[in-house]
């Protein structure tokens, strides 16, 4: 893997994008310059844990959306970290139209 314009690994960077959800996700959109995989991956963690966050107010299937948002928050980290550009359906599309 290359050097992300952090400093990082992209590996590394693409994992840290998902490590506190949408908030981490931003950060690193703001911050990330040359490489496309880290704005993927930060953008799709904005979008997924943004969406859990507001999916989560609606009574009764709120345990639900998080027991789904820990599933995803450890599936894409790996995916992240294995230098993968998984994409989830939806998410994922609108993730690389947005993050390019």
């Amino acid at each position: 893997m290359a050097k992300s314009s952090t400093g990082m690994e992209e590996n590394v960077a693409g994992l840290l994008c998902y490590l506190v959800g949408w908030i981490s996700g931003l950060i690193f959109f703001l911050i990330e310059k040359d490489s496309s995989f880290v704005k993927f991956h930060a953008m799709q963690s904005i979008i997924t844990f943004g969406a859990c966050v507001i999916l989560s107010f609606i009574p009764f299937v709120n345990w639900i959306i998080w027991i789904l948002a820990l599933v995803l928050w450890i599936l894409l980290m790996v995916k992240a970290y294995k230098g993968e550009r998984f994409k989830l359906p939806l998410i994922g599309d609108l993730a690389e139209k947005w993050s390019s």
